[in-house]
């Protein structure tokens, strides 16, 4: 039987993604220290691997943060957050299920691998929010110990914002803190026009739907017919414009001067 065409000598095709007969599969991410699994704690890896190397390291789960789930890897369980390396792609609200994976991964036994493309960027972001969650550091001494053992982390700056927002919140996405109902709103407002209908979640629970009796908050009605309107929580602090001078840019120029009719 000869060879395929791409193994001849002087064949300048490239070998196909999988062997005849034979599955193959690729995590590899980059190139050099790129497609390098990097160990971060025992039992989490960054980086890139090939499916042998994940086997031969104990690697147990695969948390992939990317445009595309990767095909799944016989016995280690995946997570895929589809996602692109871009400062307004919303990480932040899927940060503590992403912990909770890796926790789970390592107290299983096993380990866990966290990649994406490049392999700088976004896994390092999950990876910088999972060492403040779970080691108690600041986002600055978190992104610290990744450069420490990778070198070319490099997350975007968009990133770098929302963990800050998650260090603020302590640590945990709390979707009642005005902290995180403002970055919802902001994220909301970006996509306005593309979105269909918005997210449920962006909206306040009618004040009517909570016993009043269980909730101190401070209530507020229309001053004519009563009606429940909302609860304190739902004020957003923000900054105050000006006076009438905040909304100049919403005037209309006037039109010039009509010569007098005669």
């Amino acid at each position: 039987r000869k060879p395929p065409c791409w193994w001849r000598r002087g064949a300048d095709r490239k070998p196909p993604g999988r062997w005849p007969g034979r599955a193959t599969l690729s995590l590899a991410v980059g190139s050099g220290a790129r497609g390098r699994m990097v160990p971060v704690l025992p039992g989490l890896w960054v980086g890139g691997a090939e499916a042998g190397a994940l086997q031969a390291a104990g690697v147990g789960a695969l948390l992939s943060v990317d445009a595309e789930a990767p095909p799944p890897v016989p016995g280690i369980r995946t997570l895929h957050i589809p996602a692109r390396d871009e400062p307004g792609t919303d990480l932040l609200s899927h940060l503590d299920s992403c912990a909770a994976f890796l926790s789970a991964a390592r107290a299983g036994g096993g380990g866990a691998l966290v990649r994406c493309h490049a392999g700088v960027s976004r896994s390092v972001a999950l990876v910088t929010a999972y060492l403040m969650k779970t080691n108690n550091l600041t986002f600055e001494q978190a992104y610290a110990t990744i450069k420490a053992v990778k070198s070319d982390a490099k997350m975007n700056e968009g990133f770098e914002w929302q963990l800050k927002l998650y260090e603020a919140m302590g640590c945990k996405v709390d979707v009642t803190s005005a902290i995180y109902k403002q970055y919802r709103l902001q994220k909301v407002t970006e996509k306005y026009p593309e979105l269909q209908d918005l997210p449920r979640e962006v909206f306040a629970v009618d004040p009517t739907s909570i016993c009043q009796t269980l909730n101190s908050e401070v209530l507020y009605r229309c001053r004519k017919c009563r009606r429940s309107l909302f609860r304190h929580s739902s004020i957003l602090a923000h900054a105050e414009g000006s006076g009438p001078a905040a909304f100049a840019h919403k005037r209309i120029t006037d039109p010039a001067p009509r010569p007098p009719v005669r």
